[in-house]
């Protein structure tokens, strides 16, 4: 049975049929089994989404986000070993309590909290420390990745992203000067530091593999969304669910660790930080959505929806847009459905995600905790969610 809440980030693009739907040389996708045959294909796709179409015409060094075919397998299997569950748990499991506790004190010291300022601290310095981004402030770190993140909107089935000039001129203001200060005050003291003495980091990893300052950058950045927006999104959206759900929560206060994946697994599959993955075909490709076969030619623009193909109730049975943890799911599926993505792209840092996550409601649902504003729900364009905003909350002790 469904532990009745549903979705709460609706409002943008919900529609869920057709289920394959072509318009010109775009592609729609809002099956759960075609969009994974999609992934799954092995070099029938590019990645097309993040703008990466875009900002691959104007650097020499792709960042591991934009690699595909066998330089992305090889940059995977070499950053595989940062992001693995039993690094994360030997590893970063202590580091993310400790911060965790800090900035429950914090809280609870204060009379009302902006929650996604907390998350967002907390994503920060956790894969800061991964990344290697430990030579600089973190909390004004955070604000330029903020900056950075803030652009004018964009349609990537659009010439020139569907902007104005003016929109042009503002995107690259608002996203070459963040770059900038970015490379300036966080990365480059990091490179600096690593070249005098490597770590157990991605930075480290980098500098081996002869990166140079602007290819590290990218990867920075890339890294900074996947590890310190997104998650910090999933935290706030979990929060938000626990609040309106008070059964919810109580299961997860008291469950043992299985079981609270699952329910974050539900809501993540519910909730996905990255609405929509876009990738471009290279070859014709056949795909299949039950009895019915679609033949997508080359060069042909993917559109993977994945708050529909999340709630595909083919694969997820009844109540899709109902959180219902411990869904029978068809062998192959996660939880998640295809939140951190599927194929050769999977995110690489949902072991980490989960485990900030797990921790942090824990620690914060032991106390009692007040919704003193709704957040406001907004869109990112680049990473094509959802963004909770000047959510406050108070902590009892």
């Amino acid at each position: 049975m469904a532990t009745r809440c549903d979705r709460i980030s609706t409002g943008h693009d919900e529609r869920s049929t057709p289920r394959v739907e072509r318009d010109g040389d775009v592609w729609h996708i809002r099956s759960a089994e075609t969009a994974r045959q999609i992934l799954r294909e092995r070099d029938a796709t590019t990645q097309a989404g993040f703008t990466a179409e875009a900002i691959l015409d104007n650097i020499k060094e792709a960042p591991i986000l934009f690699m595909d075919g066998e330089p992305h397998r090889k940059q995977r299997a070499k950053v595989a070993r940062y992001f693995a569950p039993k690094t994360v748990a030997t590893r970063y499991r202590d580091l993310i309590a400790t911060r965790v506790d800090a900035l429950m004190d914090a809280m609870i010291a204060a009379e009302t909290v902006t929650l996604d300022k907390i998350t967002l601290r907390l994503s920060v310095d956790v894969a800061s420390q991964v990344i290697g981004l430990t030579e600089s402030d973190m909390d004004a770190m955070a604000r330029r990745l903020e900056r950075f993140f803030d652009q004018p909107p964009f349609d990537l089935t659009q010439p020139g992203l569907g902007r104005s000039r003016f929109q042009t001129l503002r995107a690259a203001l608002t996203g070459n000067l963040p770059v900038f200060w970015f490379y300036a005050r966080d990365v480059r003291p990091a490179i600096r530091e690593r070249r005098r003495e490597r770590q157990e980091d991605v930075i480290s990893h980098l500098i081996d593999e002869g990166y140079s300052d602007a290819g590290i950058v990218m990867e920075c950045i890339t890294y900074g969304a996947a590890g310190m927006v997104t998650t910090r999104e999933f935290i706030s959206m979990c929060v938000l669910h626990f609040l309106r759900n008070d059964a919810l929560r109580g299961r997860f206060v008291v469950a043992e660790e299985a079981e609270r994946m699952a329910i974050l697994g539900e809501i993540l599959r519910l909730e996905p930080v990255v609405g929509h993955l876009y990738r471009r075909t290279q070859r014709e490709l056949e795909v299949s959505d039950g009895d019915t076969t679609h033949t997508i030619p080359a060069g042909a623009l993917l559109d993977l929806a994945l708050r529909q193909t999340n709630a595909d109730p083919r694969i997820v049975g009844e109540e899709p847009d109902a959180v219902c943890p411990g869904r029978d799911l068809p062998r192959g599926y996660g939880a998640e459905m295809m939140s951190f993505g599927d194929g050769a792209h999977k995110c690489p840092g949902n072991a980490l995600a989960l485990q900030e996550t797990d921790l942090f409601l824990r620690r914060l649902f032991s106390h009692r905790v007040r919704l003193v504003q709704e957040p406001r729900l907004e869109w990112d364009e680049i990473v094509a969610g959802y963004a909770l905003r000047d959510f406050e909350i108070a902590v009892d002790a």
